[in-house]
């Protein structure tokens, strides 16, 4: 997929970067025979304890993980290393899965040599499967802090076609600052969280409680503003760790710098989420939604996640439809209000619907358009200046297909 960051003058992409891209940071991964060669037991570790901030699935199922994870972080706002692990979500399991999950935690903790408070845990895959303990402990014991992104990015991916990594750097108080992130999800996807995982890390040094503020507002605009299918997940988090070792004046929002480094973490989200919805479960097209003219974010927010959340605007775009009535039905069920009359909506550049009535175009120019594999759905109320961008995909024959079989 191209233009996954966001253009911002003060920001430089770097290629092929990720989550151990920031100065201190190892990641690493392995097989521990939950999978029959990938690998599935992955590890980030920060050579300086570093401050962090989580957000976390709304779904009042929540997995063990995150209990043991927030229970972490409430500590001292501070993280050393986090474990992830997929094929057993380690969800739904009772004081078992909770236990295990304290367990692994402390296992990593002796391994590395640091405070039980500073590890956080982390599992994705099917819910209601007990973590295999044996295999954790021995995987844990076999960790070597030697660095491979690229094996990290492979052990937290389930259904997921692709790894989806990137990192930035900009410049804060003459120092060189990386952001880096890398995260899985594919199924299970919506906003307000879904079957993600996120991974973000920086070498710049942050206050823990704003660093928190900045992670939930670049959340609600990034990871919160995509969906594939309307479901939520159990094990859903993204965390980000800041361990200062670029070695810049401490940021706050009262930091003359500040401006930047939260456009560098919403790049660096924005770019994840938006590798996310494109890769979608079975899907072939990243869908994004611009909506403007509401009356407020709030508004404009709802109508996007509406539009790009429509089964049958989706299967339209499979098919290369340009069917703009279920686009326009999609706003006027969204619950927002709007003046019909005032509407245009645009599929790229084409102009489709304009003032509440229909507009002559080109059919097979749409088709073409529609063919793509990046496509832009824009809707303008004029009612207001409120804006808001949500991501999503097409909804496929494939879709059904992997989800059918997910378990076999």
């Amino acid at each position: 997929m191209e233009n996954m960051i966001e253009q911002h003058a003060e920001l430089k992409e770097i290629k092929g970067g990720s989550v151990g891209s920031p100065k201190g940071f190892i990641t690493g991964g392995q097989n521990i025979g939950m999978r029959k060669s990938k690998p599935d037991m992955g590890w980030i570790f920060s050579q300086k304890p570093a401050a962090a901030a989580g957000v976390y699935t709304t779904n009042r199922f929540q997995a063990a993980p995150l209990s043991v994870t927030k229970a972490s972080i409430a500590e001292e706002q501070t993280l050393q290393a986090i474990l992830v692990n997929t094929v057993s979500a380690n969800s739904c399991t009772g004081e078992q899965g909770l236990e295990n999950a304290y367990t692994t935690r402390k296992w990593m903790a002796d391994h590395l040599g640091i405070p039980e408070h500073v590890v956080a845990v982390a599992s994705t895959g099917v819910i209601g499967l007990q973590l295999p303990m044996d295999k954790m402990r021995k995987g844990i014991e076999n960790i070597s802090l030697s660095g491979s992104d690229a094996l990290f990015e492979q052990a937290i991916l389930t259904t997921d076609t692709k790894a989806k990594h990137l990192a930035v750097q900009c410049v804060i108080d003459g120092k060189t600052v990386t952001i880096g992130g890398a995260c899985k999800g594919s199924g299970m996807i919506h906003p307000n969280m879904a079957t993600m995982l996120g991974f973000v890390t920086t070498d710049a040094a942050v206050d823990p409680a704003d660093l928190k503020t900045a992670l939930k507002t670049v959340t609600d605009r990034t990871f919160n503003r995509i969906t594939v299918d309307g479901d939520t997940s159990t094990n859903d988090m993204v965390l980000v760790m800041a361990n200062g070792m670029a070695e810049n004046k401490r940021l706050t929002v009262k930091h003359p710098d500040w401006p930047i480094f939260l456009s560098g973490l919403k790049a660096v989200c924005q770019g994840l989420a938006k590798y996310i919805a494109g890769d979608g479960e079975g899907a072939t097209k990243l869908i994004e939604v611009r909506v403007s003219g509401a009356r407020d974010e709030k508004s404009a927010e709802a109508i996007s996640k509406t539009i790009v959340g429509s089964s049958l605007v989706k299967t339209a775009v499979f098919g290369s439809d340009a069917n703009w009535g279920r686009i326009i039905c999609a706003i006027g069920y969204s619950g927002e209000p709007f003046d019909l009359e005032k509407v245009s909506l645009t599929l790229g550049e084409i102009v489709m619907f304009e003032h509440g009535m229909p507009v002559s175009f080109n059919e097979e120019e749409a088709k073409s358009y529609l063919d793509g594999n990046n496509i832009v759905i824009k809707a303008n109320l004029g009612e207001g200046d409120g804006e808001a961008v949500a991501w999503g995909c097409d909804l496929t024959y494939n879709y059904v297909k992997i989800n059918a079989s997910y378990r076999s």
